[in-house]
């Protein structure tokens, strides 16, 4: 029996005028165990490091979920703090991929963004998402907290609507409250809509002065030089909570259902 886990992947195109296009899925709500963690924080510095490349688009496969966060399957098999610490730097190195590529990055959202995926939806430098794409970070829930994803989601929407998020951690928020808080740039009612304004959108940086737009990013990602320990910090507590006999039932219920 092939193993559920190894079955995601992540795909890069770059067009003719410089678009990369880098696009993961996974069968399971495009969860994201470690090994598409990895492959992700690969493409988006690939991406970063190649002169050809003008701006990434980064998207889901699929309309119905944007990301599912974390695989409680890998969640569930982990059994010591250096393995969870692993499981949860890989989430601190995409964000870290996201803020360190010299690339602007434009965001996609079709659907349903949990834990992880909202942590993605933030670290991109522009966002567009449909009205399905509403938001939860769940990670409480299950005896976590949303550690790793925790600053970049803050940065872009604030302490107050992420304190909101992170508490209220069983309640979907909705896509346009996702977008009065800053988190979408704009949300439409379809993806043919969303997809028309992201190729607009691209077109138009794809042609704009690549120095301009890389010294643009850096003002943006200003006083986030401490992410790299930031994040490793943050991974070893959620790596340590994952542990505990608390996180293990919840996860154990919460697969079970």
């Amino acid at each position: 029996m092939s193993n559920p886990l190894a079955q995601g992947k992540v795909t890069e195109v770059i067009s003719s005028i410089g678009i990369a296009t880098i696009e993961f899925e996974h069968p399971m709500s495009n969860s994201l165990p470690a090994n598409l963690l990895t492959k992700l924080t690969e493409a988006i510095t690939k991406a970063g490091n190649n002169d050809l490349v003008k701006v990434v688009v980064l998207k889901s496969a699929g309309q119905r979920a944007f990301c599912g966060g974390a695989s409680f399957e890998e969640l569930a098999s982990i059994e010591d703090l250096d393995e969870g610490k692993r499981f949860f730097s890989g989430f601190a190195n995409v964000i870290n991929a996201a803020r360190k590529c010299p690339k602007l990055i434009i965001g996609r959202v079709q659907g349903k963004a949990v834990g992880g995926g909202v942590g993605l939806a933030s670290a991109v430098d522009f966002c567009y998402a449909t009205s399905y794409a509403s938001v939860k970070l769940s990670e409480l829930a299950v005896g976590i907290g949303p550690f790793v994803v925790g600053p970049a989601v803050a940065r872009k929407i604030g302490n107050s609507a992420m304190s909101m998020l992170a508490i209220n951690a069983t309640n979907w928020y909705s896509a346009a409250w996702a977008k009065e808080q800053g988190l979408y740039a704009n949300v439409f009612d379809s993806t043919e809509e969303m997809d028309q304004a992201i190729d607009v959108l691209a077109n138009k940086l794809s042609s704009s002065n690549p120095e301009a737009m890389r010294l643009l990013k850096k003002t943006f990602w200003e006083n986030t030089e401490n992410w790299d320990e930031l994040l490793a910090e943050r991974a070893a507590v959620s790596g340590q909570l994952v542990l505990s006999d608390f996180t293990k039932h919840a996860i154990a219920a919460f697969k079970s259902k």
